[in-house]
């Protein structure tokens, strides 16, 4: 007979646990110094692991009830890389706990990680990517930041929290770069390209003054919201699916999909990996490699010309 899994109850009151939640996100950003982006992740991904403890001590629970939460995420219909990511949260959670003599025994340790399928990021056609940085039109409310904003995100493979951040400080027009800060603050230069660097200087020009002159101060980010403030990551999501419906692309459109078709469209052009992953700000070139399965006829044409009997 299956067992039944444990449910999450309504709390009467703010459990404990949730205290300690509190704690271990001001330890990560405070002590740890993670990006704003991870410490954010980690709220979340505890917040739903407090939502399924329902007032219960963490340091009560047994692997068979750390296997039942896992068996919850699933019941909330949530992706692999989602409830690998949560798995993760818990058990750096649970390694805070055991380091503040909360918990004697890290039981977390014991879960095994989620396996997943390795999946081939969507990735625009070229006419695809020229039907959608002609969208923006003028007429449309900060049409020349738009443009340059999409041109931004394809030219140099940053991501959307990346690109929000950027300031005028870091885009060098003349000398074709912009440094990027990603996760972790680690710094990388990313080259511009002309039609990029046109955009943005367009935008510079004739529209960014305008934007910043609707606050006190003169804002030190590239990309300006209608109110002079920090184009917001969120916002650039839905710009670019503001557009892919206008050009009828498919609306499971993300930046992250452009990040992704950058990175295919130089591999398939003939750039090194190694210069892909710098570009990217990846760790470790494992990541990049993925990108090696989108386009099969290159590493077909690598093969011909070099092989012996290719």
């Amino acid at each position: 007979m299956q067992r039944k899994l444990l449910r999450p109850r309504r709390p009467k009151a703010r459990s404990v646990a949730r205290n300690w939640v509190d704690a271990f996100v001001e330890y990560s950003a405070g002590e740890c110094h993670l990006a704003e982006n991870t410490v954010a992740a980690y709220r979340r991904d505890l917040s739903r692991f407090v939502t399924w403890l329902a007032g219960r001590s963490a340091a009560a629970l047994s692997i068979r009830d750390l296997a039942d939460y896992v068996g919850w995420l699933h019941e909330q219909r949530l992706g692999p890389a989602t409830i690998a990511r949560h798995i993760v949260s818990v058990k750096v959670f649970f390694r805070y706990l055991q380091l503040e003599g909360v918990l004697e025994n890290n039981l977390a340790e014991l879960l095994g990680s989620q396996k997943l399928w390795e999946r081939v990021p969507k990735v625009l056609s070229t006419g695809q990517i020229d039907c959608l940085f002609e969208s923006p039109v003028e007429g449309d409310p900060c049409w020349r930041r738009d443009r340059a904003l999409l041109e931004l995100l394809y030219a140099t493979g940053c991501r959307a929290s990346e690109i929000s951040n950027l300031c005028l400080r870091d885009v060098h027009l003349d000398e074709g770069f912009c440094l990027c800060r990603g996760k972790g603050d680690k710094q990388r230069l990313v080259p511009l390209g002309g039609r990029a660097a046109d955009a943005i200087r367009i935008y510079l020009e004739h529209e960014r003054p305008e934007l910043a002159s609707r606050v006190s101060a003169d804002p030190p980010w590239v990309l300006l919201s209608y109110r002079g403030r920090r184009l917001r990551r969120e916002r650039i999501w839905e710009l670019l699916k503001k557009y892919v419906r206008r050009v009828g692309i498919p609306a499971d459109v993300s930046p992250h999909t452009l990040r992704h078709t950058f990175a295919t469209h130089m591999l398939s052009g003939g750039a090194d990996l190694r210069q892909v992953q710098e570009m990217l700000g990846h760790a470790s070139i494992a990541t990049t490699q993925i990108y090696t399965h989108v386009d099969t006829s290159r590493l077909k044409a690598v093969h011909k010309k070099f092989h012996p009997r290719g």
